[in-house]
């Protein structure tokens, strides 16, 4: 520590690792190292658990006016790097998330939530239309693109995607001929599903124009053109086609409407859902309002925005939705999350090729921060079951 110091005139000068170093100290619940060329420091008491590399000094000014933002740009350009298992590294790390500093008033562009119809489309379409040969490196068969759910302690990626979806078409007590609406409809994989196990007719909406590619490929690979279709729509347009559903759902969708919009995407279901119909939404969430992480927006989901649990019920009464059910998946994500990561590791070199290091770096802290925050509680993973109204007609218990 003290070749990380300087003189001049007498008086003790801090480099900028040394001003880094200091800004670390507060992260000690758990101890790490961290290098500076041949320094190598430790904070907290114990044997570390992880070692912290730094390649070229961090701006301070940057980490006080946001620290996530400033750590995962340093980590995607090489400045920073981990020695060991990233995830296990934030893991315990993000933990401590209480510790970082963010200027709101500087991050108010970036936090920003989504805005009109043109916005959102941009906004969504940076994301999802990277191509899906890229997708499909790493997801698994279903090219399912949400939280799973691992019924046995064995199960695979894909094992998990089906169960998830056998999981929300048994919650939508689906019967045959019944019409399905699903708002985010990703590359299909849940329609598909239901259209063959339950003869529904149905329809997905999305805004993704390499999703709404590969999904109608998949309906005319399954034959299923009598069943299904799918829009290029977004969800504000879907009242005035006068279309009427028996079920509604959506999987991972709501994280880009935007707080202000919330209302009205639940008034845009409730157009289009007949009295005593079932509305299943899958969406992370949060236990209380926040405008979301500076990085993330940036970088992964701009625009993007995580409810909290008691705005969407509370915004669901006032609709006369009837919340039947609700449940916590939270811990389901961050194992999926940890099974995208490890598909991505064995392709990393494919991915760089289709981008560059930079790109790679950026998705696997994207992946395995999302695990760890996960696993710290920092956001939840919630399914909620809405009636439209009194519906006495569901069975009393959730037999089914």
């Amino acid at each position: 520590m003290d070749r990380l110091l300087s003189m001049k005139g007498g008086k003790t000068i801090m480099t900028k690792n040394a001003i880094f170093l200091s800004f670390l100290k507060k992260f000690d619940q758990y101890p790490f190292c961290v290098k500076f060329g041949r320094e190598t420091c430790q904070i907290g008491k114990g044997d570390p658990e992880f070692t912290v590399t730094l390649k070229r000094p961090l701006s301070i000014n940057a980490l006080v006016s946001n620290t996530s933002l400033a750590l995962g740009e340093a980590y995607m350009d090489g400045s920073l790097e981990i020695e060991g298992d990233l995830y296990y590294a934030l893991n315990h790390f993000l933990g401590q998330i209480g510790k970082f500093s963010t200027n709101k008033s500087l991050c108010r562009k970036l936090l920003a939530v989504a805005g009109g119809k043109k916005r959102q489309l941009k906004d969504v379409q940076s994301h999802y239309d990277i191509g899906n040969n890229f997708y499909r490196l790493w997801l698994d068969k279903t090219m399912s693109y949400s939280c799973g759910y691992f019924r046995n302690e064995d199960d695979t990626l894909e094992q998990a995607q089906y169960n998830k979806v056998d999981y929300i078409l048994q919650k939508l007590y689906l019967k045959k001929g019944m019409r399905l609406l699903d708002i985010g409809c990703g590359w299909g994989f849940l329609l598909i599903e239901a259209a063959k196990k339950y003869g529904i007719k149905g329809m997905g909406i999305t805004l993704s124009k390499e999703q709404y590619k590969e999904f109608r490929h998949r309906i005319a690979k399954e034959h299923l053109e009598d069943f299904l279709k799918v829009k290029l729509m977004d969800y504000r347009d879907l009242p005035k086609y006068g279309l009427q559903f028996d079920r509604v759902v959506s999987v991972g969708m709501i994280e880009h409407v935007g707080r202000c919009h919330y209302e009205e995407f639940m008034g845009c279901v409730k157009s289009v859902l007949k009295p005593g119909g079932l509305f299943l939404l899958h969406y992370i969430s949060a236990l209380k309002e926040h405008p979301g992480d500076a990085w993330i927006k940036k970088y992964i989901f701009p625009g993007g925005m995580i409810p909290s649990l008691r705005e969407i019920l509370h915004i669901a009464g006032g609709q006369a939705f009837y919340t039947v059910g609700v449940e916590s998946l939270r811990r389901h994500y961050s194992r999926t999350l940890l099974c995208w990561n490890e598909n991505f590791q064995r392709h990393r070199q494919e991915i760089a090729e289709m981008f560059d290091g930079r790109f790679v770096r950026m998705w696997e802290l994207y992946l395995c921060a999302c695990a760890a925050v996960f696993t710290n509680g920092i956001v939840d993973l919630h399914q909620i079951i809405f009636t439209n109204g009194v519906n006495n007609e569901l069975p009393m218990t959730k037999w089914y």
